[in-house]
């Protein structure tokens, strides 16, 4: 009984990423969109901007290697393991095991490093820019999520993510702790950071002098730059479901639940990560994108944050 509640919450966190993804990207757009007096294009545009590029040819530039090729592909399927591993509806499955910190923050720099060298792979300008820019910020960016989580693991002796998330869940009044707060503002400026949003990035810009993510994806088309578009979606996607699964793990099915919480927890993770995704669209319009050397001493500041958070947790857990 058990193991089958596992494996369908495996297949079930996987399935509800890939789907709600683009959905998740719709939903903020939209959001935003009605906050700046716009109509917007409804939340299933992702979805039939994806269809619109898998009937296109591929084309890929002259000179390239298999760096570029392989990047999209290996950019989906990192992001896809990493959701199978993070606990978004359950503590308990197979894999919880192998679910630790180190794997998942290693699994996101992988897509990162990936698309990295595909933009160097190209040989243009704008490709080699945006990979240095891209892994300046991974260089602060992981450290910080590493230290933001670790801070939470403490507490519960483990870096082990899903038994991270079941300590909490017995333990509430963690959150209010000075650690609880400095690791949630860390993870979150983190957060923003690793999927390219304002105010590290603007997914929607393509101002050479601004752009990071984009000028490493400049030369996809077709059902390559669908993939790109879809891990860039599931990366969003799963980063707001880790922070909701860390901070507000209300609703998470754990070893001792049945069918029952199991088919509630869906509907609860979707309804957090769409409040989540509602709060970051409201920022957007609100914040300016700041400049780019100013990103490092954003990016310094939250690594700070999540250093402070590690050593009041220790103070507050580990000397005990």
């Amino acid at each position: 009984m058990r193991n089958a509640l596992g494996y369908a919450a495996v297949v079930g966190q996987v399935v509800a990423v890939v789907a709600g993804a683009p959905l998740l990207t719709g939903w903020m757009r939209l959001v935003r969109a009605r906050l700046e007096g716009r109509a917007g294009a409804g939340v299933l545009q992702p979805w039939r901007d994806a269809r619109k590029l898998l009937r296109k040819e591929p084309v890929t530039p002259v000179g390239t290697g298999p760096a570029f090729r392989v990047a999209p592909a290996l950019l989906v399927a990192t992001t896809v393991v990493a959701a199978a591993l993070v606990p978004l509806l359950s503590t308990a499955t197979p894999v919880s095991g192998y679910a630790d910190l180190i794997v998942v923050v290693a699994l996101f720099a992988l897509g990162t490093l990936a698309l990295a060298l595909a933009g160097l792979d190209t040989g243009t300008a704008f490709g080699g820019m945006g990979a240095s820019r891209e892994m300046t910020v991974a260089a602060l960016v992981e450290p910080t999520i590493l230290l933001s989580v670790f801070a939470l693991s403490l507490p519960a002796g483990t870096t082990n993510i899903p038994a991270i998330v079941a300590d909490a869940l017995g333990q509430p009044a963690r959150f209010a702790s000075p650690a609880g707060l400095l690791a949630v503002a860390a993870l979150a400026v983190a957060v923003l950071a690793e999927t390219g949003r304002i105010p590290v990035d603007n997914p929607s810009t393509h101002l050479e002098l601004t752009m990071i993510h984009e000028a490493m994806v400049l030369e996809y088309a077709g059902p390559d730059l669908a993939l790109v578009e879809l891990g860039a979606q599931l990366r969003l996607a799963l980063l707001l479901g880790l922070l909701s699964s860390l901070f507000v793990p209300w609703g998470i099915a754990t070893g001792a639940s049945s069918w029952a919480a199991l088919a509630a927890a869906p509907v609860l993770c979707g309804v957090k990560v769409a409040v989540l995704g509602a709060l970051l669209a409201a920022a957007e319009v609100c914040w300016a994108k700041v400049r780019l050397f100013r990103v490092p001493e954003l990016l310094a500041g939250s690594f700070l944050l999540a250093l402070l958070s590690v050593s009041a947790s220790y103070f507050l857990n580990g000397a005990s």
